[in-house]
């Protein structure tokens, strides 16, 4: 495995008794899972790749998504880890890992101890083969993870002007790349198994608003069908897809967004795993208290649904990677990870933002019919509100809509919520905090009930963060537009 170490004197990933110190190793540890394996670059921002890195002009190349820390965005190129006595070690792979004996052997040789070891390996794309279809190798298919995939897919992209893209997956990844290629002037065919786009978070109505815009800007979608096999010329270049419905496209270059798989290979057999990664408790500590995870690789107990998940998000990985440095060098004054997930995206002039659970009845507010308006809906699980979804708000709206999902309001009547849409969210995040209704966590630390008073700061504190998120969100978006 190619990784991205970060190595501070005397130890591994850790260890610095200046609380700024180690409020900017959160980062650098979260950088290795931003892009570990992109071994002879700087760790960067991965989001920037699947839209400022493909604009047909004034494209977003590094340094300008260095990753960042600190309220003034000061970014960590080679020369800042240099200055703060951080070890960046490019290029380097690491063979194998044992926890027991607190080593690691890089495929150079060398042997390095730690006292505490973060992983933040992050997860890699799936290809094609694992489905059964050959071609990954060709020079028109491409991958969008790290920024040697973002450089092929521009080279794809500025080798085919006019021409015609499959993209295969109807995800994150695809929803963006198919938004980018149509920015650049290439004709899209969006290809994925589901009934509708972003299947696993969004419901088939607020989907086929944003499939119908997408429409709208020339795509066309053939869903329920799957890639089946490619015809090549005599370069070895993909000329034509066949789908298993039988369809036939021909095509100037594809692009896969097929799903992730977390890099946990190097700890199987050594460390517990879940849901595909790495289990950790609510200090983000695995099944051996000397390693941690974070990000795309840990499954984690969320508070909130009363279970663990994994999340791979841009958010969770650096709240994730700031709470286990916290855990590490303050584990008395650090609690359990308490998390409302966040997503968002930004394609074309659209923009939204989701947080909570996609879970219970689904109610809707706004005009989902006319392109451009703001809708939006509430997910009420258990008589209470666990989710929300917002396209084209403002900050203040944003806001809202974090602090409800937080507080997680009772609702008796679908009816008059649907009734005061937004409205709802806006009064709810102007009365005084109160707590949410208790919930166990399965597979915490403590295993206890979260019960009556944990102290009305608590929530308190949960509501400024889930502001501060949208906050951030909102103007992470304004400020890089262009990203």
């Amino acid at each position: 495995m190619t990784v991205t170490l970060l190595r501070l004197p005397n130890s591994w990933l850790t260890v610095s008794k200046d609380f700024r110190q180690i409020y900017e190793l959160q980062y650098c540890i979260l950088s290795n899972l931003l892009d570990y394996n992109s071994s002879l670059v700087a760790p960067y921002e991965r989001p920037a790749l699947s839209k400022g890195y493909l604009l047909p002009e004034a494209a977003a190349r590094l340094p300008s998504f260095h990753t960042c820390v600190g309220a003034n965005e000061e970014r960590l190129t080679p020369k800042w880890y240099k200055e703060h006595g951080v070890e960046l070690v490019l290029g380097t792979g690491v063979k194998s890992a044992d926890v027991k004996r607190k080593t690691l052997l890089t495929t150079t040789g060398e042997t390095i101890s730690y006292k505490f070891l973060i992983i933040a390996t992050g997860a890699r794309a799936l290809k094609l083969e694992e489905f059964g279809v050959n071609g990954s190798d060709a020079e028109n298919v491409c991958y969008l993870r790290d920024i040697s995939d973002a450089n092929r897919l521009v080279n794809a992209i500025q080798s085919s002007p006019g021409g015609n893209a499959v993209v295969i997956g109807g995800g994150y990844i695809g929803m963006e790349c198919a938004a980018s290629l149509v920015i650049n002037k290439i004709n899209v065919t969006m290809v994925f198994p589901e009934a509708h786009c972003m299947a696993r978070l969004l419901t088939p109505k607020i989907a086929s608003y944003y499939e119908e815009y997408y429409k709208s800007r020339g795509v066309k979608f053939i869903k329920g069908t799957v890639l089946s096999s490619f015809d090549f010329d005599s370069n070895g270049k993909v000329t034509d897809v066949t789908l298993r419905d039988g369809t036939k496209l021909s095509v100037d270059m594809v692009v896969v967004g097929i799903r992730i798989r977390p890099n946990t290979g190097l700890f199987e057999g050594q460390l517990t795993l879940e849901k595909g990664g790495i289990k950790v408790n609510g200090m983000f500590q695995s099944s051996n208290s000397s390693v941690y995870a974070i990000g795309d690789v840990a499954a984690f107990p969320v508070k909130a649904f009363g279970e663990k998940r994994r999340l791979e998000h841009v958010d969770s990985a650096r709240k994730s990677a700031k709470h286990a440095v916290s855990s590490i060098m303050e584990p008395d004054k650090t609690g359990e990870f308490d998390y409302i997930p966040f997503f968002y995206s930004r394609v074309f002039t659209l923009s939204w933002q989701f947080y909570g659970d996609n879970a219970g009845e689904v109610v809707y507010y706004g005009d989902l019919s006319a392109s451009g308006s703001t809708f939006g809906a509430y997910w009420v699980n258990k008589g209470h509100v666990v989710g929300a979804f917002l396209e084209g708000g403002t900050r203040e709206e944003y806001e809202a809509i974090a602090k409800t999902t937080t507080l997680r309001p009772a609702v008796e009547d679908l009816t008059e919520l649907e009734r005061q849409g937004l409205g709802f969210a806006v009064a709810v995040s102007q009365k005084p905090v109160a707590l949410p209704p208790p919930i166990e966590v399965s597979g915490s630390t403590s295993g206890l009930l979260l019960e009556k008073p944990l102290y009305a700061w608590h929530a308190t504190a949960g509501v400024v963060l889930a502001a501060s998120i949208a906050a951030f969100a909102y103007f992470y978006g304004k400020r890089r537009r262009r990203w």
